[in-house]
């Protein structure tokens, strides 16, 4: 167990578990599943995750604000895109230890209710 003055100071801790709030949402998640995929317009990604346009939208706008994806604008299409392949790696981590969790995470009642 590492002593108090090996701590990472709060902020430091703050900011990554913010981070790590940005990733924990289903939807969010959702989100940056298909992105990693590809690039895509709100209107794929409502059809993709079958959830109305104002929620995609809201959810891009964290993840734009948050600079995990950011927009181009073509003609007048948005696309969004992830801004760091990274953030694959860390799902595909995340996905590898939580493998046989998820039974328990899914029931549990401290997280909240909408982390299912």
């Amino acid at each position: 167990m590492p002593q108090t003055s090996e701590l990472r100071p709060e902020a430091d801790s703050s900011g990554l578990a913010r981070y790590f709030r940005v990733l924990g949402d289903p939807t969010r998640l959702r989100l940056v599943e298909a992105l990693l995929e590809r690039e895509r317009s709100v209107g794929e990604l409502v059809g993709l995750l079958g959830v109305p346009q104002s929620r995609v939208s809201n959810h891009l706008a964290c993840l734009r604000w948050c600079r995990v994806a950011e927009s181009e604008r073509h003609g007048r299409e948005v696309r969004y895109r992830i801004t760091d392949p990274g953030i694959g790696a860390l799902l595909q981590l995340a996905r590898a230890l939580s493998a046989d969790k998820r039974e328990y995470l899914a029931s549990c009642g401290r997280i909240g209710p909408d982390w299912i």
